[in-house]
């Protein structure tokens, strides 16, 4: 399986009258995003399914990328063990009781995407990775399990998928 990683992109400061999981996209961001998620394509990357956090940022990064990509809206699963404090083992069992996938994109947020990584790749939460807004990492792994089952492909930056 090819699991890719993907921290939602730049959302609208908070402010007080604007509940955490309710933070747009920016409208720059937005359009930032929809040329990474055109760019994949230059990548060879492709998506059979797409879980995302219920947040309304990670959901609409979630539409751009599917779109960009011409993916069903039926391909793309909220998941509450994705949200800011969900719990990786259970996202794990979670991804194992879906229909197989080949490659499986997950968007969600920091610091619990980068203690993913560290959990599948290190199989411990303390390996440093800087996942930047809308940056992608791809993992690959013959049976995901919570712990040290995965190699980290590559990582790259916004600014790197822009200019693929």
């Amino acid at each position: 399986m090819n699991l890719y990683l993907m921290r939602h992109a730049i959302a609208a400061e908070s402010d007080e009258n604007t509940e955490d999981s309710q933070r747009a996209l920016t409208e720059k961001r937005q359009m930032k995003l929809t040329k990474i998620a055109s760019n994949l394509e230059n990548l060879d990357v492709k998506f059979d399914l797409i879980l995302t956090s219920p947040y309304l940022r990670t959901r609409q990064t979630a539409s751009v990328v599917a779109d960009a990509l011409k993916l069903k809206k039926k391909c793309v699963i909220e998941s509450e063990n994705l949200s800011p404090l969900g719990f990786a083992d259970k996202l794990v069992e979670e991804i194992n009781t879906v229909e197989p996938v080949e490659n499986l994109l997950l968007i969600g947020h920091e610091p619990f995407l980068s203690q993913l990584i560290g959990v599948l790749v290190v199989g411990d939460a303390s390996l440093r990775i800087n996942l930047k807004k809308a940056g992608l990492c791809k993992l690959s792994t013959e049976q995901l399990t919570y712990g040290r089952c995965a190699t980290l492909e590559w990582l790259l930056t916004p600014a790197q998928l822009v200019a693929i």
